[in-house]
């Protein structure tokens, strides 16, 4: 982004601010200064007032030139073609020095003497401004004969030019940029005043009449002008080769102006090739697809908003008739539109896609000020409007939060300040907090850390007090810590005991869950996208990925294969919970010289010691769960704390074979169960405890289970503890079996005598007696 500081100077008064001030300020708000340069111009060059201009008598594309330099006249040979068209002209006078270090002396051309040079712009340091020389006109300001022309601010100008981020499409304009430096100087804005001449005036709806087709996403702004012919000045055309923009022609020069002024996005079309003499305008607007409005005019494609125009309609300098449209609409809106539908894009596109100014009228009265100085043109009363009902965001500012990220206290009136300056809105909630409105043209502001950034801008990195770096952690010990500690410990645990963590997707197969008779959720809560055509719905257990890791593994020529993984799983509805889960497959330990080189499978019991090392002491019970992959007679549930937290099996021997792996364990479990809502303390006694075998025969349809239920039920307070260690099946026993159960017998209160041992074990005996059918052994 170019600027000029005169130009500036027209929104801001920039008097009292020196160059290196605007050089300090303009980076210190992070508008990067890429190049700054003051012209400057030799004070020989003067204000000339030509009188009479002679062709050469010995030279066709020479002319002798008389010319007023304010205490003289001075004879000067020029040999551009439009000094016969010049009144006011910058002369270097004799003893000027031009860039390149030219020095104007006295000379003779075909034998006429010249005292001096009727200078070009390019030939004064200055861009150029066309072909031939300047120009002048009172645009620079009132022409006095003789001035030197490094006098006039707007010539002898400073220019910037200003490396913008891709967020700041607000600063894509000159008043843009004002603003910014309004804020960052303290200094308030001038108003733009603009008030046109009383003339006789038709309405616009007589000649045109507006109609919209779908949803609009843009602002649009149009206005109808008769225009008989139009002018330009020679301050627009240097400030238009200062900033580098190119336009051919006077109207486009001037809408060129108008748009890098106001950042409003301006176009102009030619009425007479739209529509036949006395027909009426109809301006339709047409929403093609989101972010797409496509602008017709009596069935004729004007323009895609934002993004191109015809240019077979585009209004030229002998038009007549002029349709005028400002317009604006959501750059991150627009862009995507564009990516979508691959759609191609003119200079103006730039713009929009980074941000306009979304005020159509200041940028149409800009437009008019200069239209009605430099123009005979007649504006029809009103205008055509479409305007989009947005919701603007509104983001809730503290004081305090400010500070702390900043690191520096910033009182909320300073705050408030800098934002409405910045063109913020403001609405008081407290002495603490306000509401602030984000405008249209800063679409890059979503939250509290961006509004900040603002005010550090402002404030001015370099004026915050360096601080030695604190970090006062809060305390986070919450539920989700707990939950987090807890499978951490699980996970530590389970490479402790062999184990390899899995790591998969929650997408699976739905045709593999429906063949092994695992619920899914509902076809309409299906992926809509699969990132694989086998990965198509969310899986309700992680066992077939378990198992497809194993088959992986089985490939590589691994011969045991431990692996675990804690994953969500979903319900048909998508309702997530997580489980534990594991698979062992293969070989219990690797090959070495205790077992000869051939060691064993994996089995139930191995397994059961494997998954007790994981989460600790649990029970079995007969299984419950039904799926494909479960082993009628080698499965159990998991019960933990009295709950039914999951299952254990071996795998099925036809999904075993299918999947081509050897024998294969697996467990599943609910982290909710697992995970325990209090740490439960035990009193630990300090008497010794006495270990008791008893050994009873009970039939051999009674498993030890039936057994255990039996002993859960006993109120023993002395009994600790049991467990199974022998069982024993003898022909001599028929259809008995022998069953032998340990005991761990200990008191809290005193050291053991052989009778309390002895009563115990009765009461043992006869609760197995009674109920079991038991014999003692």
């Amino acid at each position: 982004m170019i600027v000029t500081r005169s130009w500036l100077n027209e929104f801001i008064d920039l008097s009292q601010v020196s160059n290196d001030r605007l050089y300090e300020t303009f980076n210190a708000i992070g508008l990067e200064v890429d190049s700054i340069d003051q012209i400057e111009i030799d004070p020989n060059v003067l204000i000339g007032k030509i009188i009479s201009c002679e062709k050469h008598p010995d030279a066709d594309k020479l002319n002798v030139c008389q010319i007023d330099v304010g205490d003289r006249i001075e004879q000067i040979v020029c040999g551009a073609a439009n000094v016969v068209n010049a009144e006011y002209v910058a002369v270097a006078t004799i003893g000027a020095v031009l860039p390149g270090n030219f020095e104007i002396k006295n000379a003779e051309l075909r034998g006429v003497k010249s005292a001096g040079m009727v200078c070009a712009s390019s030939e004064l340091g200055l861009p150029e401004t066309g072909k031939g020389i300047m120009i002048l006109d009172e645009s620079i300001g009132e022409l006095e004969v003789g001035k030197p022309l490094g006098e006039y601010a707007v010539v002898a100008d400073t220019v910037i030019e200003l490396e913008l981020t891709a967020n700041r499409g607000d600063c894509l304009s000159i008043y843009g940029v004002a603003r910014d430096l309004s804020a960052a100087l303290n200094i308030e804005m001038k108003a733009f005043e603009y008030k046109q001449a009383e003339k006789m005036k038709l309405g616009i709806a007589r000649d045109a009449e507006l109609h919209t087709e779908g949803e609009m996403d843009a602002d649009l702004r149009f206005k109808l002008a008769t225009m008989d012919t139009i002018g330009s000045t020679f301050l627009m055309q240097l400030r238009l080769a200062m900033v580098k923009v190119e336009a051919e022609g006077n109207l486009a020069k001037m809408l060129a102006y108008a748009i890098h002024t106001t950042g409003v996005i301006l176009r102009a079309y030619d009425c007479t090739s739209l529509c036949k003499e006395n027909e009426k305008i109809i301006v339709i607007p047409k929403a093609k697809a989101k972010g797409i409005i496509e602008v017709t005019v009596n069935d004729k494609i004007l323009s895609v908003v934002g993004v191109d125009r015809a240019e077979a309609y585009a209004a030229v300098d002998t038009t007549k008739k002029l349709l005028i449209e400002a317009s604006y609409i959501d750059p991150d809106l627009l862009v995507e539109a564009v990516a979508t539908n691959g759609l191609k894009t003119d200079d103006l596109y730039y713009k929009t896609s980074r941000g306009a100014n979304p005020d159509l009228v200041f940028g149409l009265q800009f437009l008019a000020s200069l239209l009605d100085i430099y123009s005979d043109i007649n504006c029809y009363e009103g205008s055509l409007d479409v305007q989009v009902d947005r919701q603007k965001k509104k983001i809730i500012v503290s004081a305090s939060e400010v500070s702390s990220i900043i690191g520096m206290n910033v009182e909320l009136n300073r705050i408030v300040t800098i934002l409405q300056k910045l063109g913020f809105g403001i609405t008081s909630m407290d002495h603490e907090h306000v509401a602030v409105t984000v405008p249209l043209f800063r679409h890059d502001m979503k939250n509290i850390q961006d509004i900040t950034e603002e005010v550090v801008r402002i404030v001015g990195i370099n004026n915050i007090e360096a601080k030695p770096f604190v970090f006062a952690e809060k305390r986070r010990l919450n539920h989700t810590f707990e939950r987090y500690k807890i499978k951490k410990s699980f996970k530590n645990r389970a490479v402790g005991n062999g184990f390899y963590e899995n790591v998969s997707y929650v997408f699976t197969e739905r045709a593999v869950l429906e063949k092994y008779g695992f619920s899914t959720v509902e076809k309409a809560l299906d992926l809509a996208n699969p990132i694989a055509e086998e990965l198509d719905t969310l899986r309700s257990t992680i066992l077939i990925n378990l198992l497809n890791a194993v088959k992986r593994n089985v490939s590589y020529s691994k011969k045991s294969i431990p692996l675990f993984e804690i994953g969500a799983v979903f319900g048909s509805n998508r309702e997530q919970s997580e489980v534990l889960s594991f698979v062992f497959s293969g070989q219990i330990e690797g090959e070495h010289v205790a077992n000869a080189g051939k060691p064993k499978l994996v089995d139930f019991t191995a397994f059961t010691k494997k998954i007790g090392g994981v989460i600790g002491t649990f029970e079995l019970l007969p299984c419950s769960q039904d799926n494909a992959l479960i082993h009628p007679y080698q499965s159990a549930d998991i019960l933990v704390n009295g709950k039914v937290c999951g299952y254990m099996s071996k795998l099925h021997p036809t999904v075993q074979e299918a999947y081509g792996i050897p024998v294969t364990f697996m467990a599943e479990l609910s982290m909710d169960v697992l995970l325990p809502e209090h740490i439960n303390a035990m009193a630990i006694s300090k008497f010794q405890g006495v270990y008791k075998d008893l050994s009873i025969v009970i039939d051999k349809s009674l498993s030890y289970f039936e057994v255990a239920k039996i002993l859960n039920g006993l109120d023993l307070p002395l009994l600790k503890e049991y467990y199974p260690v022998d069982i024993y099946e003898d022909e001599k026993l028929g259809d008995k079996k022998s069953l032998t159960v340990r005991f761990l017998i200990q008191s809290m209160e005193k050291t053991l005598e052989d009778s309390d041992i002895e009563s115990l074990m009765q009461k043992i005996m006869s609760a197995v007696e009674a109920q079991c059918n038991a014999e003692l052994r």
